[in-house]
């Protein structure tokens, strides 16, 4: 999922305090990710971009540090509190690290490429003005910086930029004459330096080990160590081989891991992008239909499914989820990205749906949208539980008997090793020094993803250090919460009240969601 999923309901805070410190921090975080605001809904930034001068970002951060001073002695709730200092601590976290340095080609955090994906999803017309001086910006942050970004990096960026300026005039641009600081901002990053994959990894730059570790506490909202991350990782991935070969067994006789693999590259193939696209349009409506078994709430909002526009196609990740506009102009959109899908395996096809649609993140976010809440807890930026929820529900999918056949089991299957594989690899490049390549050879032969997704991933967790852990590790939070919950209620479990508990209460760090099962279940 792509960065800036939500959706607001506007308005004062009905269930917090009214004056409020987390009112106050959700203008720090609006005012750090405007784009963020308008994707959502919430009036009063559409006439902004991110600052990304060094004095802007500077300023942002002495304000959330005075918020975190201030945060015990105000009156807002005990979970309030909590993502108050998550969010706050978060944000710092991600300017201390400085990745607008290094972050050029198809990251989470790469300024140019979100901005080039979203200016044609949401009204951008206030905001032309701006993306000059927002290219400038990124240009002397990347010009006077002790870090690099990766040389192959430098030239995926460029060519991204290069496409852009290459196709027709889009809608987006009025009557902007923009594409000369496009331009400008091309030409300088062909003239960087950029280093070399055998030092891809964040413990290669200045602080970088340092950075890092906050990171992981910040996208974990755990205190797993890397390295305990890195064994957590390979444990899995041994046991997700026995699955693949009972799983495999049944479907084509073998249970072979590394003939599984291969067979799930080179057969059950698609023809076409427009097969891609009806069959998940077909398991977003399944889910849909089944989903009240399993839910007491469901949201009001509608999700499609769509195309990433093909200008992105080589930017954007393979899926990513874009939640619905609060005026209800724009419904929650699940993007596919159909990059060479005739060489891609139609086996991750409804897995892939049912965590960015059904039960996963349309159904999560809009809910939390559609509460009362705080703004500050119904959009936190909590990928752990966010994420978390994504990849539980991968599995939830199954139980509700939502895969067509096993061989969609071995699309579950894959997702959830590419998740593993995220332990290993996240962890490799950035604590342990791994090249490039070694991250590549690991997830081709632990995963069953194909060359193209395996580069895109690793690409990924180079440019965005730390967040491909919070999926996996918010998925077995979660799911150790639901057993301790069921062993403590015994009858009295409901699953559909279980999954109200964990929605309705708005995005949250992975403790608090634990002290809230944990009240609830009568275990306090």
């Amino acid at each position: 999922m792509w960065s800036i999923p939500w959706r607001s309901a506007s308005g004062a805070a009905k269930k917090d305090s009214v004056t409020s410190l987390s009112d106050e921090t959700f203008r720090a975080m609006m005012d750090w990710n405007p784009l963020f605001a308008t994707v959502v809904g919430v009036p009063g930034w559409d006439d902004r971009l991110e600052d990304h001068s060094v004095d802007g970002q500077q300023a942002l951060r002495a304000r959330l540090e005075d918020i975190l001073r201030r945060v015990d002695g105000s009156d807002e709730s005990a979970v309030a509190k909590d993502v108050i200092r998550h969010q706050a601590t978060s944000i710092i976290t991600l300017l201390d690290a400085r990745l607008v340095e290094h972050t050029v080609a198809r990251g989470l955090n790469a300024p140019v490429a979100v901005l080039l994906r979203m200016a044609s999803q949401v009204d951008f017309s206030q905001r032309l003005h701006l993306v000059p001086r927002f290219l400038d910006q990124v240009t002397e942050r990347l010009r006077n910086t002790d870090r690099r970004p990766l040389r192959r990096h430098v030239e995926n960026g460029a060519a991204h930029v290069e496409r852009f300026l290459a196709s027709p005039v889009q809608e987006w641009e009025g009557d902007a004459d923009l594409r000369p600081a496009f331009a400008r901002y091309r030409e300088f990053l062909l003239s960087l330096e950029g280093r070399d994959d055998e030092h891809a990894g964040l413990c290669w730059l200045p602080d970088g080990e340092a950075n890092y570790a906050k990171l992981v506490r910040d996208y974990t909202t755990t205190s797993y160590t890397p390295a305990e991350l890195h064994q957590l990782g390979l444990d899995l991935i041994a046991r997700l081989r026995e699955e693949y070969a009972e799983i495999g067994s049944r479907v084509w006789g073998t249970t072979d891991v590394a003939e599984i693999f291969r067979r799930l590259h080179t057969e059950l193939l698609w023809d076409n992008e427009d097969e891609m696209v009806a069959n998940a349009v077909q398991a977003v409506a399944r889910a849909e239909a089944e989903a009240p078994n399993w839910f007491g709430r469901l949201p009001k909002a509608r999700c499609e499914v769509r195309l990433v526009p093909e200008v992105d196609r080589r930017s954007a990740p393979f899926a990513y989820y874009v939640d619905a506009a609060l005026d209800g102009s724009r419904p929650g959109v699940y993007f596919l990205n159909p990059l060479n899908a005739t060489e891609r395996s139609r086996t991750v096809s409804e897995v892939t749906a049912f965590h960015e649609a059904t039960p996963g993140h349309h159904l999560q976010l809009s809910l939390a949208a559609e509460t009362e809440l705080t703004n500050l807890r119904k959009f936190a930026f909590i990928d752990s539980y966010i994420e978390g929820w994504g990849l539980y529900t991968e599995r939830l999918a199954d139980e509700m008997g939502l895969y067509s056949s096993d061989v969609d089991r071995l699309g579950m299957l894959g997702l959830d090793a590419m998740r593993a594989g995220r332990l290993v690899v996240d962890t490799g490049l950035h604590a342990l020094g791994w090249s490039r390549q070694q991250a590549v050879d690991y997830l081709r032969e632990n995963t069953a993803m194909d060359d193209t997704e395996i580069n895109s991933e690793v690409d990924r967790y180079i440019e965005t250090p730390g967040q491909a852990l919070a999926y996996m590790v918010g998925r077995l939070e979660i799911q150790r919460l639901r057993e301790e919950a069921r062993s403590a209620m015994g009858d009295r479990f409901d699953i559909k009240a279980f999954h109200d508990l964990v929605l309705e209460n708005g995005v949250v760090p992975l403790s608090t969601l634990g002290d809230l099962v944990t009240t609830w279940s009568g275990r306090a």
